[in-house]
């Protein structure tokens, strides 16, 4: 298979979106996306893991036997994790406390899953290097776009905490609202649903006004061709 890289781009950020249009991996998103830097603490995290499996799925995909190959995906996959998990443990320690079980759980992720078994497995390096790319890129989207929006109305900041991530000393906290006072709901679950809503619901109309517009192109076109 000899796959357009920009309809793989295309796929990941936006028609098949994994926390926009398939819906997966919603736990870890919800859960983390209190600030930004949370979410690109998970976001990064899983992003290297869609890259790796994917790379190693597609390495080894014609030495597994059909019947053990979705018991092979979980072994690579967990072994990816593995490894994150301790380089987070000895580089980002606050961070990797503040995510917990959440690094973890990033193996029961459908995503990484769905793309080891509907891609990787069927196609070579590149295109599944680039398949995971921007997977795990739409991912981290949707991730700092709820991230953004929880930690701005519920704190009026973005990239507090920025020391977790980039080191002691680094303080990249923007005061967006002086003053402000906080809404509470924002950064509890409650309002992880409600945000990751608004985003579900920007991203249909999106998609329905260009839509509509190349409908309108289309028709125009075979006016002008009659």
């Amino acid at each position: 298979m000899n796959p357009n890289y920009k309809d793989l781009f295309a796929e990941g950020l936006w028609r098949n979106n994994p926390g926009l249009v398939q819906l997966l991996g919603l736990c870890p998103l919800l859960a983390v996306s209190n600030s930004v830097i949370n979410a690109l603490g998970l976001g990064l995290a899983t992003l290297f893991t869609l890259l790796l499996s994917n790379g190693l799925v597609s390495l080894s995909r014609r030495w597994l036997l059909q019947e053990i190959r979705i018991p092979a995906f979980v072994l690579i996959i967990a072994s990816t994790v593995t490894v994150l998990e301790l380089l987070m443990h000895a580089f980002f320690h606050e961070l990797y406390g503040i995510l917990g079980i959440f690094i973890p759980l990033i193996v029961t992720n459908c995503t990484i899953m769905a793309r080891a078994e509907a891609f990787a497995s069927r196609n070579t390096l590149l295109p599944s290097l680039v398949d995971g790319l921007a997977t795990g890129l739409g991912f981290l989207a949707v991730l700092l776009a709820l991230g953004g929006l929880r930690e701005l109305l519920g704190h009026g900041t973005l990239l507090a905490d920025a020391h977790l991530l980039f080191g002691e000393g680094v303080d990249l906290t923007l005061h967006l609202l002086p003053g402000y006072r906080g809404f509470l709901l924002a950064v509890l679950p409650m309002g992880a649903f409600m945000g990751l809503g608004l985003l579900v619901a920007l991203h249909r109309w999106l998609d329905r006004r260009w839509q509509q517009r190349q409908q309108a192109r289309s028709i125009a076109l075979e006016v002008r061709s009659a």
